[in-house]
């Protein structure tokens, strides 16, 4: 029997279910189930491009290839060498033009963290 470990993640199913994943090739699945994998609590994940790059087998090209189709999908946001996963909001209560840009969460995100006690600067 599977035993989940403590430091467990999932892959939520509306990945599937509100065809997000038919608007992905293979190498931008990847990246996301990495990053879904590697991130905190908020998603969020400061894996440098090398790395990514070696332990996905691809090149700089498709790396980059593969984040602007996870960001163009609402996926993530990406502000390197931060990247944020991002919730998998169903289309009927959140639209692209409902939502503000993923980017601007990401800095908001970044700017707070920056002010809390113990950050560095």
């Amino acid at each position: 029997m599977r035993q989940v470990p403590r430091q467990f993640s999932w892959v939520d199913h509306r990945l599937v279910r509100n065809h997000h994943i038919e608007h992905c090739d293979p190498p931008a699945l990847a990246l996301y189930l990495f990053l879904i994998t590697v991130a905190d609590a908020q998603g969020l994940s400061y894996y440098a491009d090398g790395s990514t790059r070696r332990l996905l087998s691809l090149t700089p090209d498709q790396l980059n290839q593969a984040r602007q189709t996870l960001i163009r999908t609402e996926l993530i946001a990406y502000d390197a060498p931060l990247y944020q996963v991002l919730a998998l909001d169903p289309p009927e209560i959140s639209t692209p033009s409902d939502r503000p840009h993923a980017a601007g969460e990401l800095r908001s995100l970044r700017e707070l963290l920056s002010r809390s006690p113990g950050a560095s600067t």
